[in-house]
């Protein structure tokens, strides 16, 4: 059976450039699609976080900024389904990555504030990466790739191509005109071949190798389905 590691950010804020702390935490919308679209494909998921804390959903992701009512509802009805394994993730230091089929990092801002500065998780991602297994990040949570630092200091994500939220996308939120600093500059500051989609908020994914982004949280279920369309090709051919 293939195997998720699902890692989720613990954090409840994201603490801005003036002091003040906005709630935050996971997207719905990136947790609930690609968990069911992984689930619906017979693969076994595994939560971790941070210390393996409960994460904290972004109430705003429920909101208008979640998408029609129907779709707010049915990502809300499956949150609910998988709560169990929501509120009992194992702890990230914990985990082996190489036990794992696929690495997937949802978003939301809570990387900004926990994984974007956490050094296990960074570890991970470089090694993953060195690996070349499947590996996805998706809005928010290639912030993560900013922990992770190679043998020379330098980023081990330099010079792969990537997505992740946009600049335009992110000052749509009001309160982001505070933000400390933004994902697609970051980014692009670590050496990464950042793009984007031409329109904001339409799906727009990145593949590189086993490297697998994802724009914004309209890309949850186009990035969810090629990674299960390409680990199933090649769990097939492997087996011929």
């Amino acid at each position: 059976m293939t195997s998720v590691l699902q890692v989720i950010s613990a954090a409840d804020r994201w603490t801005l450039n003036d002091g003040t702390v906005h709630p935050s935490g996971y997207w719905a919308e990136e947790v609930a699609v690609p968990h069911r679209i992984f689930t619906e494909a017979g693969w076994d998921i595994t939560i971790a976080t941070p210390g393996g804390r409960a994460p904290t959903l972004d109430r705003l992701s429920l909101g208008l900024a979640g998408g029609t009512p129907g779709k707010r509802r049915a990502v809300e009805a499956y949150l609910e389904e998988i709560k169990d394994a929501l509120d009992h993730p194992v702890a990230l230091d914990s985990v082996d990555a190489d036990d794992f089929d696929l690495v997937f990092y949802p978003g939301g801002h809570g990387p900004m504030e926990d994984l974007a500065y956490d050094a296990t998780s960074g570890a991970l991602l470089a090694d993953r990466l060195a690996s070349g297994r499947p590996l996805a990040l998706l809005c928010h949570a290639p912030a993560a790739i900013l922990a992770a630092t190679g043998p020379d200091g330098a980023s081990p994500f330099a010079g792969r191509r990537m997505t992740g939220l946009s600049n335009r996308e992110e000052l749509l939120n009001r309160f982001a005109r505070k933000a400390p600093w933004l994902l697609e500059d970051r980014l692009k500051e670590a050496g990464v071949e950042y793009s984007k989609g031409l329109i904001p908020l339409r799906p727009h994914i990145v593949v590189d190798g086993g490297l697998y982004t994802g724009q914004n949280p309209q890309s949850s279920e186009k990035l969810a389905e090629r990674l299960v369309a390409d680990i199933t090709a090649a769990s097939s051919g492997a087996g011929r």
